[in-house]
């Protein structure tokens, strides 16, 4: 039986949605009953979209986020996964934490890349049997660029469209943090969405070029670490904040710092801006951010709804900061 047509599945995702990371214990540990509380505060600010990924805490994620949405009903919510990497036994497990990506938890797996189309079909059903669920609305390749975005075209990419066309998910993507990768695999397959993580926020737009190709094609944009590692989190930033895995340039310091006096002069808080600037681009369907701690979630759902004057958006233009362009991407999708 065909699942709902990818259109209605994007249009059902609404402006922001929360992305699991977090339920995996990335950076610090969550008990069960702390990642409830993480999602019943994103449920109660109406948010409807939650994604997930088996690399979060080895599965942990899924398994969390399963167990939460089991007790919603299943029309009122659009939940994505990702394929791409396999959960296996890890032979070298000494006890110790997945600490080396960030999650708190026991490294009794090990992730495996696998890109074929029987990898990415076992890591569906895989991840199925951690959420406790009979399917999933939208599923992406997870981080082409860091395994092999050749293999990723030929291989998986078709396999991502024959699940899509045979009715198993509604939609399928890719979630990416380079340019390159948006622009090889929007061109190599017909995709509903690509997840673009931290190269379209308020700090910096390198994924700009792409987004009128993407919408030419009729691929949609999920927006992704909008707060650039936190950078944008806080009405005013702080100099030795990380910056993706490292320390923040001075180029990038310099330019936050001058939205962030922009954003003041307008009496518009930095995170705020920073939520709802990606959707300006017509090609841009939601904004996808995490949060450990209720308090978190709420007040960034709450940011996406706050009013924000277009004379920030003109100033910050007219400054060079954001494109000039009052929205990208509108040219119409391809119709052949």
């Amino acid at each position: 039986m065909r699942l709902s047509e990818p259109a209605g599945v994007l249009d059902r995702m609404g402006r922001i949605g929360y992305g699991a990371a977090n339920l995996g214990n990335l950076h610090r540990e969550l008990t069960d009953d702390e990642a409830w509380a993480v999602l019943d505060a994103a449920w109660d600010s109406g948010v409807r979209a939650f994604d997930t990924a088996p690399h979060y805490g080895l599965g942990l994620s899924e398994r969390r986020l399963g167990a939460f949405l089991r007790a919603k009903p299943r029309d009122e919510y659009v939940l994505s996964t990702k394929v791409g990497r396999l959960l296996r036994v890890n032979p070298d497990d000494d006890g110790s934490l997945d600490l080396d990506n960030d999650f708190h938890v026991p490294a009794a797996l090990r992730r495996v890349w696998d890109f074929s189309g029987e990898g990415i079909r076992t890591s569906l059903e895989e991840s199925l049997e951690r959420l406790g669920l009979d399917r999933v609305d939208i599923l992406y390749l997870h981080d082409p660029e860091r395994h092999d975005l050749d293999l990723a075209v030929a291989q998986a990419l078709p396999a991502l469209v024959e699940l899509r066309e045979s009715g198993v998910v509604s939609a399928v993507g890719v979630g990416t943090m380079t340019t390159a990768a948006i622009e090889a695999v929007t061109a190599a397959a017909a995709l509903d969405l690509v997840m673009i993580a931290g190269r379209y926020t308020l700090l910096e737009q390198p994924a700009a070029s792409v987004l009128p190709e993407m919408s030419r094609r009729g691929t949609s944009a999920v927006a992704a670490s909008v707060f650039n590692s936190g950078l944008l989190a806080s009405p005013r930033p702080e100099r030795d904040a990380r910056y993706e895995y490292g320390r923040l340039p001075d180029e990038l310091w310099d330019r936050l710092v001058r939205i962030a006096d922009i954003c003041d002069a307008h009496q518009v808080p930095l995170p705020a801006a920073a939520i709802q600037f990606p959707l300006r681009a017509a090609v841009v369907r939601s904004v996808v951010v995490g949060g450990s701690r209720p308090a978190q979630v709420s007040e960034n759902a709450a940011r996406m709804n706050e009013e924000i004057p277009e004379a920030l958006w003109a100033d910050l233009a007219a400054a060079g900061l954001i494109p000039q362009e009052d929205r990208v991407g509108r040219e119409a999708p391809a119709t052949s």
